[in-house]
């Protein structure tokens, strides 16, 4: 076996050092700190890349970078690695998504435990000189319920640690069947009831359109006097301005904090000011365990693949042959868009999610559109990264199946089609690559069509009327939205329509609300595809 060269060009914990240092047939370079020039300067000489977050792989870096053939990140996020020139280069980059979760469980639970008790404030009521035994009474969390957001893994080991501590918890999370979160004794409820039930709520959802400020003066609304809520997520899930108003306005009790909307917090910020509100400064990953964890983690992965060509926590597809992978792509990205549809879609505890190819897309392989069509679903509803590698092992631990099948042709040369199945219904989309490979919607819960699947679309079920398109075309141009596109899907034996309004901008709440109110209208989707 020959040696390969491994760069580490920022500052890693040591133990990391010594796995590369210590692994047969490696020879490690450890220089932090490098600059552009300095770093596209010697990247040609080396097989593997070790980064956290200040060395910046860009476009000039990879075309330097002729042996390069792996980018290991000692963390989750990649936005420091140019990923579509990496891939174009056959270079496999790879994260830890996973190696701070116990860090961030820990700190979600540390939260809730100093917001019940109210230890800072006691810390800093004793560091005045006084002595207020009765002013901070705090609240047992035993037998309480706990309802948390999003069971991906730092949900679940929250969940795990909270029932060690006798806690009662219910979930939402749209992606696990009932059945997986029952084996781990999680109560799956809708987001209404659970909002109505818990004692204290936690979140551990990614920021996405659909998750952005769904804790607002609504949820606040139905949720208990006393609740607490802790968000050690993502910033911008809980509305800030509602959760100042609810916490004054004594709907609710207190909240902790630890991600923000804008970070660096405004020193002036709202909810700095309210003695029940617990602020940390983005501390969910900041424990010297967790650094070394993700050191050794990326280190030991790109030892693995440098050596025996085994990947983990890749969040590209090694490049296949070029003559397959320029066949191959166009039905891939048709996947990865029918599966972002479908996983915008009304939630249905999902059990099973089929892919059947037939044509050429058939023939070069299911199993890669499979998985982009299970990444595109996932990545919906997932706080941790997930691609088409990773996507399968993300969908075991949900319960949900993955079901590859291979058919012949219908009408069109080749289609690609998603079924997403579940106790509370199916949904199901069908694809194919257009004329200059973007990927076109040709079938929809059962309604032919054929549209684009790119940009904002509103999905909109109507009795097929005269007049309805107008009044629809009307409303939108009075709110300034521009329709680039629109198609209708006919049932024309019980008069029904399913029509795709391709638009320019975002469609707020407001607009959508005033839709879902004109005649013959049923019901109003909006997708970001």
């Amino acid at each position: 076996m020959s040696n390969v060269r491994v760069l580490v060009s920022d500052k890693l914990a040591e133990a990391g050092l010594r796995v590369l240092r210590e692994a047969p047939g490696v020879e490690l370079e450890f220089r932090p700190g490098m600059s552009e020039d300095e770093l596209c300067s010697v990247i040609g000489e080396y097989d593997g890349l070790i980064i956290r977050s200040a060395t910046q792989v860009t476009p000039r870096v990879v075309e330097e970078a002729h042996k390069l053939r792996v980018v290991g990140r000692a963390g989750i996020g990649v936005d420091n690695v140019d990923i579509p020139a990496a891939s174009r280069r056959g270079i496999v980059v790879m994260n830890t998504p996973t190696g701070n979760s116990v860090t961030t469980a820990e700190h979600a639970l540390a939260l809730l435990a100093s917001l019940a008790r109210k230890i800072p404030q006691a810390v800093a009521s004793m560091r005045t000189g006084k002595w207020e035994k009765s002013k901070f009474q705090g609240r047992e969390i035993a037998y309480k319920t706990l309802g948390i957001i999003g069971l991906g893994n730092i949900g679940r080991i929250v969940a795990d640690r909270a029932q060690g501590l006798k806690m009662k918890v219910i979930g939402v999370d749209p992606v696990m069947s009932s059945d997986r979160a029952a084996e781990l004794g999680i109560e799956l409820v809708e987001f209404d009831e659970l909002l109505k039930r818990v004692d204290f709520l936690t979140i551990h959802a990614p920021l996405t359109p659909e998750t952005k400020n769904m804790i607002n003066d609504a949820a606040f609304d139905k949720m208990k006097s006393g609740a607490l809520l802790v968000n050690a997520a993502r910033g911008g899930i809980v509305d800030e301005e509602a959760l100042a108003r609810a916490i004054t306005e004594g709907k609710i009790a207190g909240a902790a904090l630890d991600v923000f909307a804008q970070e660096p917090i405004d020193p002036d910020h709202p909810l700095l000011g309210l003695d029940n509100v617990l602020c940390t400064p983005h501390l969910g990953a900041s424990t010297s365990e967790a650094q070394e964890r993700v050191a050794v983690e990326i280190a030991e992965q790109a030892v693995s693949y440098l050596q025996q060509g085994i990947v983990k926590n890749a969040v590209n597809v090694p490049a296949l042959p070029q003559e397959i992978a320029e066949r191959l792509t166009p039905y891939v990205d048709v996947a990865k868009a029918l599966g972002s549809l479908i996983g915008q879609l009304d939630p249905i505890d999902v059990r099973e999610l089929r892919v059947t190819c037939t044509g050429e897309a058939g023939e070069l392989g299911v199993t890669p559109i499979a998985r982009a069509a299970l990444a595109g679903f996932l990545e919906q509803h997932l706080e941790e990264p997930v691609n088409p590698i990773s996507a399968p092992y993300e969908a075991q631990e949900r319960g949900i199946r993955l079901a590859e099948v291979k058919e012949a042709s219908d009408r069109y040369a080749t289609t690609i089609r998603v079924t997403v199945t579940g106790e509370k219904g199916i949904h199901t989309a069908t694809g194919t690559p257009g004329r200059k490979g973007e990927p076109r919607l040709v079938g929809l819960e059962g309604y032919e069509i054929d549209a684009v699947m790119e940009g904002s679309i509103l999905i909109m079920r109507n009795q097929d009327r005269p007049g309805v398109i107008g009044s629809v075309g009307t409303l939108l141009g009075s709110r300034g939205i521009n329709v680039s596109r629109m198609q209708v899907g006919l049932d024309e034996k019980r008069g029904q329509a399913l029509a795709l309004w391709n638009v320019d901008t975002t469609v707020g709440n407001d607009v959508l609300d005033d839709l879902r109110g004109l005649d013959h209208v049923s019901s109003v989707h909006t997708l970001r595809l």
